[in-house]
């Protein structure tokens, strides 16, 4: 079976940094893309970012420039650094990503983790 679980969620002011982490354990052959979703109470689940297999990444209007994808396949984690957080950013924040369990898999299924709460609050 396959877990992704998400970590570094916290409360933090307006201006500030936060760190998450996203990391697939259990039966993990390979990874493809790997994104960062979010929600917010009372809208619609958003795409954040997406990073490739390589590490090239795109970002939603809203968190680029401000947003930072990566991953280390080593490890089987993603990462999102985000600065200059703003109360906009208060969201659940969700993984998600395309994983083979094992080599006999025909193709890459999707797989969400539980989400992690980001509240940017003075």
């Amino acid at each position: 079976q396959v877990q992704l679980v998400e970590s570094g969620g916290g409360l933090v002011q307006p201006g500030g940094s936060l760190r998450l982490s996203c990391a697939a354990s259990g039966s993990v052959f390979s990874i493809n893309d790997m994104a960062w979703y979010r929600q917010a109470p009372g809208k619609e689940r958003e795409f954040v970012a997406r990073v490739t297999r390589d590490g090239s990444a795109n970002y939603a209007d809203s968190v680029r420039g401000r947003f930072t994808i990566s991953r280390d396949n080593a490890k089987n984690t993603m990462y999102l650094q985000m600065n200059g957080l703003k109360p906009e950013d208060t969201a659940v924040y969700y993984c998600n990503a395309f994983i083979k369990a094992t080599w006999t898999a025909p193709y890459h299924d999707t797989y969400w983790g539980q989400g992690t709460q980001v509240t940017v609050s003075s």
